[in-house]
């Protein structure tokens, strides 16, 4: 979609991402290896009880799902920040959906513009565990 015909408000929902145990270990282990992510004896002594799965893993599992979906499609150009808060914890067998929602538009020049897009992540009940907020580069239509 080029940015040309992209408005504010519009919305696009992701489909479910399952927090697999085996998968949230293991990206625990190589990237964020710490007691609360990777050592279940450990987690059973915190105020979670269990494991909680790491944060950007977390934002990357709805991520994926998010770029199944190809909104831009081929007038993405490029990715410029992402902006994360992580609101509740997310454990194995969690089931994470987003709303993402066109939050701000800004041409830049005549070939590009910046697209806002802000993600509302919730788990299988309901319950808010992250929002996010990436700005990404997109192709405008030439004239």
């Amino acid at each position: 979609m080029y940015f040309d015909d992209l408005k504010v408000g519009m919305t696009v929902e992701t489909a479910p991402a399952v927090i697999e145990k085996e998968k949230m270990l293991a990206f625990a282990r190589e990237y964020n290896n710490i007691p609360l992510h990777a050592d279940e004896e450990y987690a059973k002594t915190t105020p979670f009880g269990r494991l909680l799965a790491p944060g950007v893993m977390s934002f990357m599992a709805v991520w994926s799902k998010y770029i199944d979906v190809d909104f831009f499609g081929e007038q993405l150009l490029a990715g410029k920040s992402t902006s994360i808060e992580w609101l509740k914890p997310v454990f194995a067998d969690d089931v994470l959906t987003g709303t993402v929602t066109v939050t701000k538009l800004e041409k830049r020049n005549e070939r590009n513009g910046l697209a806002e897009v802000s993600f509302d992540v919730r788990n299988q009940n309901g319950d808010r565990v992250l929002t996010a907020v990436t700005e990404t580069i997109v192709k405008c239509r030439t004239s």
